[in-house]
């Protein structure tokens, strides 16, 4: 396993990162335990959860995951050194798909509800501090969750960016939280909190949780450098597209307990353009001697700004064929087949 720098911090993460949001809906404790073990025992650090999760969000599993990733952690308190653990407050629901039932529809990124949704998460992970904690989404109306545009709102009230890195700076002080990210962030946003901690002296972002996968590379055009030049890395959630990147949607399958065929909600990646693109880099995987899902993850893994590739996985061989993917190299030959494609289609699903 590869381990990279977090930011410019002393802090190396695995270059695969265990995602969590099924634990609590799609997998029980013991399966989240189980996870646990595994990622552990072959190289993984990293593991990343919200208090939003599971997903979809609703208000009788709110919390689970964390308390899954806790009730592992009482049992195991000698591993908690050896885990870069990682959680995100949710923000305010500006958007009809966005939880309403987590501090209310007003849940924003003032100090109140930082308070309480860190103390809450720290709770149910049976953890006196978290190593990242991030802004699950901007507490603003912006390009998120696959808006294709931006969408020219004025919002009533925002809190304002140097108010909430204020209070995230305490919780640093407090050695409550070692280092703080963003995720569903945009640019400006990005350049927005860096220059709030030059002039306030407060802690930089280290990191940012955006979508990137074969199907959607837009953090290429406006963050990647933002990685380059102010150690801002991608921790890269849905590198699978939801797992359409695997192969077992194809042909309108619909396989018994796969997230498209339980949930209507997850059309991010279902549009015909989308379904189109994934069906070629399948047959490219294939044709080179690969599975889709390590042939879609290798890439992520190959990009020069990620920091750490977050899986998920539903079952123990996901896992294991997923973690595998760190010992997957592309060739030259098979990237530039990749741009070929991305050339011809580019971020069908952005």
């Amino acid at each position: 396993m590869e381990y990279r720098r977090l930011g410019a911090t002393d802090v190396k993460v695995s270059a695969i990162g265990l995602g969590t949001m099924t634990w609590g809906e799609q997998n029980t404790e013991s399966e989240a335990h189980a996870q646990i073990g595994y990622a552990l025992d072959h190289g993984v650090n990293l593991i990343d959860a919200a208090e939003m999760y599971p997903v979809p969000p609703r208000p009788e599993t709110q919390g689970l995951t964390e308390r899954y990733i806790g009730t592992w952690l009482a049992q195991h308190r000698s591993a908690r050194e050896r885990i870069v653990l990682a959680t995100k407050i949710a923000g305010p629901a500006r958007q009809p798909h966005n939880p309403r039932h987590i501090r209310g529809a007003g849940n924003q990124f003032d100090r109140k509800n930082l308070t309480e949704a860190l103390n809450d998460s720290l709770k149910r992970l049976q953890t006196d501090y978290v190593d990242l904690y991030q802004l699950h989404w901007p507490d603003r109306s912006t390009m998120t969750f696959g808006r294709t545009s931006y969408p020219w709102v004025d919002d009533a009230y925002t809190v304002p960016i140097e108010e909430t890195l204020s209070v995230l700076g305490e919780f640093v002080k407090e050695g409550r939280v070692r280092h703080i990210g963003v995720s569903n962030e945009t640019p400006w946003g990005v350049a927005q909190f860096l220059r709030a901690a030059e002039r306030l002296g407060l802690p930089r972002i280290v990191s940012i949780q955006n979508p990137y996968s074969l199907l959607n590379r837009t953090f290429e055009l406006g963050l990647s450098e933002f990685s380059h030049r102010e150690n801002v890395g991608l921790l890269a959630y849905s590198p699978l597209a939801f797992g359409w990147l695997t192969g077992k949607y194809e042909g309108g399958a619909r396989p018994a307990g796969a997230r498209i065929t339980l949930f209507e909600r997850f059309q991010r990646y279902s549009k015909p353009q989308s379904v189109e693109a994934t069906t070629r880099y399948v047959e490219l995987a294939k044709r080179h001697g690969f599975s889709p899902a390590q042939f879609a993850l290798a890439f992520v893994n190959s990009r020069p700004f990620l920091t750490s590739n977050l899986i998920g996985a539903t079952s123990l061989d996901q896992l294991k064929e997923n973690i595998a993917s760190a010992d997957v190299t592309l060739s030259a030959e098979v990237l530039a087949e990749i741009e070929a494609l991305h050339d011809r289609q580019p971020n069908p699903a952005p």
